[in-house]
């Protein structure tokens, strides 16, 4: 085992696991080779690409574009063209769910905090908040970007993946050996193993994306899979959720009601070509509800539903 400041190598069979901390999440690649000091040099890579886009777009900060757009008081923003394709992304996201992914409905964290608690709050609360939620409401007319007075933007729900995404095409440009990106259960694989094979990845019940040595964890595993290349991303309520008078609710909030998805799976977790793609796809499907999985039949992609 060898370290570099933020960045950590386990040597493996055959490959070398690297491992740090970025954007809330346990981060590591496995990365097909038995070379320390390539494994190293991509590990630094993957570490320093995901805080950039932790530091460029999370909403914890007071220092990055997300805070100068939620605090601009209505006038113009204009943002660079990464910020911009990421908001062309997310409008096309609004239009295909109609409506109910909307970047602009973090503000209902307000009402809801989602800790396993009965802290249900009442429906006027939630009511109120209403009106500071949609993206018809902005004005985006690329680069320019207008948020109206009280109104927020928060790019969470598909950040990780995008971070995942990003690293996977800094990584291919330096080296063309099989690795497997993890963060916080998002995952992308750039290519095949050298025998043709996948990264096994263990879908558990309740949905528990892991990809440990590359073999699948001790606990219950109801199915393996083989990750040759593309994405794969899980949205659930395994963690978050409230429980009071023997109803659960999910922390999957329909923007144009404020409320959780009524009758939404405990997790869902989609193969895709890019591990946007993937979240985008799961998200979605959660916010179908009990039509989950007729949704996710129609895109015609791998799945799994709990």
């Amino acid at each position: 085992m060898s370290s570099n400041n933020n960045c950590k190598l386990i040597q493996q069979d055959g490959y070398w696991r690297g491992e740090f901390h970025a954007m809330a999440s346990p981060c590591e690649l496995l990365i097909e080779t038995e070379d320390e000091s390539l494994a190293l040099s991509l590990t630094k890579l993957a570490f320093n690409e995901a805080q950039r886009i932790e530091h460029k777009f999370s909403r914890y900060r007071q220092d990055n574009i997300v805070y100068k757009i939620n605090n601009s008081h209505g006038n113009i923003v204009s943002v660079d063209e990464e910020t911009a394709l990421l908001l062309d992304y997310a409008e096309q996201c609004y239009e295909m769910s109609d409506g109910s992914f909307d970047v602009t409905s973090g503000v209902l964290r307000e009402a809801w905090k989602f800790d396993c608690s009965d802290n249900v709050p009442s429906r006027n609360k939630v009511k109120s908040i209403l009106p500071r939620i949609g993206w018809k409401k902005v004005n985006w007319n690329h680069p320019e970007f207008i948020l109206p007075e009280g109104m927020e933007i928060d790019l969470g729900g598909i950040g990780k993946e995008y971070a995942v995404d990003r690293t996977a095409m800094l990584l291919r440009a330096h080296s063309d050996i099989s690795i497997l990106i993890n963060y916080g259960g998002d995952l992308f694989s750039t290519k095949p193993k050298k025998d043709g094979t996948g990264w096994v990845i263990g879908i558990e019940k309740p949905n528990l994306l892991l990809a440990l040595n590359n073999k699948l964890s001790p606990r219950q595993s109801v199915e393996e899979f083989q990750l040759k290349q593309g994405g794969i991303a899980t949205s659930g309520d395994v963690y978050r959720y409230l429980l009071k008078g023997g109803i659960r609710y999910c922390h999957i909030l329909d923007p144009r009601t404020g409320w959780p998805v009524a009758a939404a799976p405990h997790s869902v977790t989609v193969v895709a070509e890019s591990c946007i793609e993937a979240g985008i796809l799961a998200t979605l499907a959660m916010l179908s509800g009990k039509s989950a999985n007729r949704f996710l039949k129609e895109q015609d992609v791998q799945f799994w539903i709990h």
